[in-house]
């Protein structure tokens, strides 16, 4: 908070537990009575606290969580035994969450630890699952906590079909049988099902435990975060793309592996910002820089790195700070945005970051761009993904195309590539023509930013006057506490969003469902900004909700004129026009109306 730079979430790898086992806390590195204090003095500002867990259950006489689950026979076997896999903790059982009564356990082990530790959600790691130790093994006569397998193993011949099939799959570009580092696939499951059926769905069945514990312990909305995935995960848990590394590479393909998850079905996704093994270089700062950037646009963002790498946060050097500030700033204004994505993708399983051709599928060029991405259908983030670069090539599908950090500037384009300048702390977002983009003032942290009056941005293609087609937008907020995110519970509210200009009218109207929440919150409506009008000075006849605006109104009318970037200006202007000063309640229906003087 010193530095200025929002923070929501303080996150715990395995760092916080004794010695890797899951559902305890390091005595050494995390007292409990100090951690209480902390958690106290975070929960009270509006922040959140989330831990890791592993899949994998230490196989250790003294361990409760291993007791326990031993006598409800939780765990996946081989031969009537549970089966013995190796993680950072040393041996472990796996728990299978295709038993009913594995469910019933995990919630239970949640509670206990929610009971000693409240924590605000769960990141669920190692899920697919991993194992370092494959095939059949045994205990060694030693100890085994090193990190490379320890136990004695065979490979399985007896079942040759499950383990070994004529197909390989590709680790990391080399042909491998199946059951490399994961449980063996003849291993069984509840019912008799066999791993070699059900492997890909553990990360589903171990967010859905999860997702069920969570939501009954704490009666609110979980928060589950899985590095594992399949078809159907999305409703229940977030994905970070696993270990990346922290270079130039991995930073491009960020972008790519967020869209394809959104397309797959996962729309809160991200990858560790400034990565996971950063490669210390010369280039770190300049690398952090163009990654915070981006990252703060990408619908799940967190800065997260090895315990043993170098120090990365944010603050460490001014420049990046800076660049933080200005991204993550720009993110906590558009959070009514972000969530209102997020509320689509709930409904519709429309993604909330999308590849450019999702929006423009008759524009063959966007295609193969995977360097640019759109949130929703028309804000479109351009970053710099090179080392040294202070520019950025950037297409623009046909149509106009407005700066969010400087309004009065326009990339009008036929469908082109057009080089826009991008020194070390300036990262290129774009609002297209016909969209209405809610936002708010932003802030330090989610809980104040969200109670901040809104702004309401129109734009229209550039220059419009006799017709600038329909804008459209949409605000939904609710008590986002709640386990569901629906409408018709009175806690959520959906604004609809138009406007048109027809020969220099301008016309800007809610449609307000069940505003009743809303307007409970005391939520206002300050700024309209209107961009892309054809006419020249200011605006004549502006009313609110029919009224005219009175002399002494606090309301204040400005208009001042918008440039285009990269066309010859000549024969066009564009006008934009600001009304502030509003206090307008979000929660009823509104009308704006104004005239713009024809040139």
């Amino acid at each position: 908070m010193k530095a200025d730079i929002p923070l929501d979430v303080i996150w715990n790898d395995d760092d916080h537990m004794d010695y890797h086992k899951d559902f305890t806390v390091s005595p050494e590195n995390y007292p409990l009575d100090k951690l209480k204090s902390f958690l106290e003095k975070i929960h009270s500002l509006g922040m959140n606290y989330v831990v890791l867990t592993n899949p994998g259950i230490n196989v250790n006489s003294t361990y409760e969580v291993y007791q326990r689950g031993m006598a409800d026979d939780v765990f996946i076997k081989y031969d009537e035994q549970p089966y013995l896999g190796k993680l950072w903790v040393g041996p472990v059982h796996y728990p299978d969450f295709l038993n009913p009564k594995t469910v019933s356990w995990w919630e239970d082990e949640i509670r206990r630890f929610h009971d000693m530790v409240p924590i605000d959600g769960l990141w669920l790691d190692m899920n697919e699952p991993s194992n370092f130790c494959p095939g059949l093994c045994n205990f060694p006569l030693g100890d085994c906590h090193s990190w490379e397998c320890c136990l004695v193993c065979r490979k399985i011949n007896e079942t040759k079909k499950w383990e070994d099939p004529p197909y390989k799959i590709n680790v990391m570009g080399s042909k491998e049988y199946i059951g490399l580092h994961t449980i063996a696939p003849s291993a069984v499951h509840y019912n008799g099902v066999l791993e070699y059926d059900a492997h890909s769905l553990y990360a589903l069945s171990h967010a859905i435990a999860t997702h069920k514990a969570l939501s009954s312990i704490k009666g609110k909305r979980p928060f589950i975060l899985s590095r594992s995935t399949y078809v159907g995960i999305g409703h229940y848990a977030a994905h970070w793309t696993g270990d990346n590394t922290g270079d130039w590479d991995n930073l491009k393909y960020s972008i790519p592996a967020m869209l394809n998850f959104g397309i797959f079905g996962v729309p809160m996704v991200g990858s560790d910002i400034c990565g996971h093994y950063p490669a210390w270089s010369s280039s770190m700062e300049e690398l952090c820089n163009r990654w915070i950037e981006v990252g703060a646009f990408y619908p799940f963002s967190r800065n997260h790195a090895n315990l043993w790498s170098p120090r990365q946060e944010l603050y460490l050097w001014e420049s990046v700070a800076e660049s933080a500030r200005n991204a993550l700033s720009m993110r906590y204004r558009l959070l009514p945005f972000l969530y209102t994505l997020n509320y689509e993708a709930h409904t519709t399983g429309a993604p909330i970051a999308r590849p450019l051709f999702f929006s423009f599928p008759g524009y063959t060029e966007s295609y193969v761009i995977s360097t640019q991405f759109l949130l929703g259908s028309s804000l479109m983030i351009s970053p710099v993904l090179e080392q040294g670069d202070t520019q950025v090539k950037a297409l623009f599908p046909p149509g106009s195309w407005y700066n969010v950090f400087d309004m009065s500037e326009c990339v009008e384009s036929k469908g082109e590539y057009y080089t826009l300048d991008a020194p070390l702390n300036v990262i290129n977002v774009h609002l297209y023509q016909n969209a209405i983009l809610p936002m708010q003032q932003g802030g330090m942290i989610t809980k104040d930013a969200k109670t901040t009056p809104f702004s309401i941005v129109v734009s229209f293609p550039f220059g419009s006057f006799v017709d600038g087609g329909e804008a459209r937008g949409r605000i939904f907020i609710d008590n986002d506490e709640l386990v569901e995110m629906k409408l018709g519970n009175g806690e959520s509210t959906v604004v609809e969003l138009r406007a048109t200009v027809i020969h220099g009218n301008v016309t800007l109207w809610s449609d307000v469902e069940d505003g009743e929440f809303v307007l409970s919150k005391g939520l206002i409506v300050e700024k309209v900004s209107v961009l892309g009008l054809g006419g020249s000075g200011a605006p004549r006849d502006v009313r609110v909700n029919w009224n005219p605006i009175s002399a002494d109104s606090k309301i204040q009318v400005r208009s001042s004129e918008q440039r285009r970037i990269g066309r010859d200006d000549r024969g066009s202007m564009s006008m934009m026009v600001e009304i502030s000063g509003l206090e307008i309640p979000l929660g009823n229906n509104f009308t704006i109306t104004l005239n713009m003087p024809e040139s």
